[in-house]
């Protein structure tokens, strides 16, 4: 494991994964995400963690997602960094344990990615130059995989998600306040502190019904979810061929609406 660039410790009953990476502006490398992945799995499965807190180290980005570097032009690696930031989100979506995610700095991709797909998210009091989040696939032509068409939908709406994705829009603090995306919002120099201190709060709660109450919210849309995501990489698959002819790309949407509609 890259233990340098993904930290994890117990504390108390609460899980702590930090990504350490603020030179690389936390930028996530295919390893590091399995190691989110393997850390995420095991705070799931210890009887001594009642909950998840995510974050990362410095002031200036939270995570400016992927990395890029390791991905341009090798088709390989680009397919094993999706195959791995799906299972990272969709096990964050569905796993019995809340997960947290402290967001002190901007939040790019998968930045934004992990924060969606979190239960409660908890943000720096910053203004828009120094905090926002931003989906720029469209724009650095990557396709939106990994839950980047999912999570922005069931979190925002579908009206402010396609805003999001089709303007490279950076949405600050305030935007997000505006449609109650924060669950907390703490001074920049009080949000480690306070929010392992909620998350310590949240870690006493009866697990039973921690547990059992994000299941309950995971089943209604367990199914919906998972062939949400296969609709995603089977989407994907054909939007990086650059073969198809626009009847080729009609008749496969036609395909999909009765595969998945």
């Amino acid at each position: 494991m890259s233990e340098d660039l993904i930290q994890y410790k117990v504390e108390e009953k609460v899980a702590i994964i930090t990504i350490n990476r603020p030179d690389k502006a936390n930028s996530v490398t295919s390893s590091m995400l399995q190691d989110i992945y393997d850390y995420i799995v095991k705070s799931d499965e210890n009887e001594a963690v009642n909950c998840v807190l995510v974050r990362s180290v410095g002031d200036r980005f939270f995570s400016a997602g992927y990395d890029l570097k390791e991905v341009k032009g090798n088709p390989e690696k680009s397919k094993i960094v999706a195959e791995l930031g799906r299972k990272v989100n969709e096990y964050i979506m569905l796993m019995k344990k809340p997960v947290i995610t402290q967001i002190q700095g901007i939040a790019v991709g998968f930045g934004v990615l992990i924060t969606v797909a979190s239960d409660i998210r908890i943000f720096a009091d910053r203004p828009k130059e120094e905090l926002f989040i931003q989906l720029p696939e469209l724009y650095i032509s990557a396709f939106p995989q990994t839950g980047a068409s999912i999570m922005p939908l069931l979190a925002f709406g579908a009206t402010y998600a396609k805003n999001l994705m089709f303007t490279n829009k950076r949405a600050s603090l305030e935007d997000l306040k505006n449609i109650n995306f924060p669950s907390l919002v703490f001074p920049l120099d009080k949000i480690e502190e306070e929010t392992l201190n909620y998350a310590k709060q949240l870690g006493n709660l009866n697990s039973a019904f921690l547990f059992t109450y994000k299941s309950m919210t995971a089943m209604m849309s367990k199914e919906q979810i998972g062939k949400w995501f296969d609709l995603e990489d089977e989407c994907a698959s054909l939007a990086y061929d650059p073969k198809k002819s626009m009847k080729e790309l009609d008749d496969f949407i036609k395909n999909m609406y009765k595969k998945y509609t």
